[in-house]
């Protein structure tokens, strides 16, 4: 018989109608429902869809976000205004459901992703997963100066760091966990003071199906179609695409460009100025049917962000069976590998530039190289942004954790559901 773990799980920030955290939240416990029996707790926000009609298959327990937070939304989103309130609720939760006599083979707490909350469920005696989780990349010293301008609250993540090291209450979180997922192997470097029992690399980000070409990878163009999709922020990397256009007068290549923000302007005005009118196309914010088109009609994505936890559009490129340029670093510079793409080293403005440059003029002159790291990228987005695929690593883990845990040895019996109240 196949085992169906008990999972208590907690995604404070969890909404399938959301984008970002909320959905990629949401979509998790989704999936692992059909695996697992799931009591969610998390938070609603009145006027949506409820969780439980979102969740049919989930026992969902919510308190509503305390409207005071949903004033200073960009601010909200960041630092998580809110969760302090979830915490208490979660906790009190918890203890009153052990106290009943619900029993949980594990916890798993899916959200928020940023490694700077603690979890209720540390409390308690329930071995449990954290994760995944990211954040706190910072921004590599030489592209500092051009990231000046960014709003003040974005410096939160600076104090990630300290607190790992030194607040008592996250810190004792981490030493409970019987796992942290972290979505790129730079995660477990941002805590090497903590000894955790498990790591495992897991984005929380996944595909629900594969989207190959219409059209032959091998088939040749005249132009090469280049494509970024992204916020119109400095570290999304569009004014390194831009510049790296510079050195490519000689071949033809195009550029297109998806996304708002700060950032559009600037880069419009470089590209006029590096003489490449004609050769950039900035399309603003479109509908996700006219992104999906250009996914379809481009041949190379070019999305070097050197500040990228995870790196959602990434997915989405190597979805399509699109070659991939990225950035030597965070998510995008574990989830490309030479199978399917490039990874540029990140040193210098004028450097990271040049080195793109030289990716596209590769790319440009070798159609069978785009075509194999094209059927490259299908190929590794099989392997480990497949929903399914991601929900039998997640019950291999939990399995793993009760049989250490119960047993103290490896087995193949099922782990035998534990709590301990007085444990709370």
């Amino acid at each position: 018989m196949t085992w169906r773990p008990k999972v208590l799980a907690l995604a404070p920030y969890c909404d399938l109608t959301d984008v970002g955290e909320a959905w990629c939240a949401a979509k998790w416990v989704e999936e692992l429902a059909l695996r697992a029996d799931v009591t969610l707790l998390a938070m609603e926000r009145p006027g949506r869809k409820t969780l439980q009609g979102q969740l049919p298959g989930v026992k969902v327990m919510t308190m509503a976000e305390p409207a005071w937070c949903r004033r200073h939304e960009r601010l909200n989103a960041m630092a998580k205004l809110s969760y302090p309130a979830f915490y208490r609720w979660a906790k009190k939760e918890i203890r009153a459901l052990l106290a009943a006599g619900q029993e949980f083979d594990i916890g798993h707490q899916f959200a928020p992703i940023a490694l700077r909350f603690p979890s209720p469920l540390a409390a308690f005696d329930i071995p449990f997963v954290l994760g995944p989780q990211g954040g706190s990349l910072d921004t590599p010293a030489a592209f500092q100066a051009e990231c000046a301008s960014g709003r003040w609250y974005m410096g939160l993540r600076n104090i990630d760091n300290w607190r790992l090291r030194f607040d008592p209450l996250l810190r004792h979180t981490y030493r409970r966990a019987s796992m942290l997922l972290g979505v790129a192997p730079y995660v477990k470097d941002l805590i090497p003071s903590l000894d955790l029992p498990r790591f495992a690399v897991e984005s929380e980000l996944g595909v629900e199906r594969l989207m190959p070409p219409n059209s032959p990878f091998q088939q040749p163009r005249p132009t090469l179609r280049l494509l970024h999709v992204g916020r119109g922020v400095r570290t999304k990397g569009l004014r390194d695409v831009i510049r790296a256009m510079a050195y490519l007068k000689d071949i033809s290549v195009h550029l297109d460009v998806a996304g708002k923000g700060e950032e559009m302007q600037h880069c419009r005005e470089m590209a006029n100025a590096l003489g490449l009118t004609g050769k950039v196309t900035f399309h603003g914010q479109i509908s996700r049917s006219a992104v999906d088109a250009l996914y379809r009609q481009a041949d190379v994505f070019c999305f070097p962000s050197f500040r990228e936890p995870s790196g959602s559009v990434v997915y989405e490129a190597l979805s399509f069976g699109l070659p991939v340029i990225a950035a030597d670093r965070g998510g995008p510079g574990h989830v490309v590998d030479d199978s399917c793409g490039f990874k540029v080293p990140i040193t210098s403005p004028d450097a990271f530039a040049a080195d793109i440059a030289s990716a596209i003029r590769t790319l440009h002159a070798m159609p069978a190289l785009r075509a194999r790291l094209g059927e490259g990228a299908l190929e590794r987005m099989q392997s480990i942004a497949l929903w399914p695929q991601k929900i039998d690593r997640l019950i291999t883990y939990y399995a793993e954790i009760c049989v250490s845990r119960v047993h103290g040895k490896e087995t193949t019996e099922p782990c035998p559901t534990t709590h301990n109240v007085n444990a709370c």
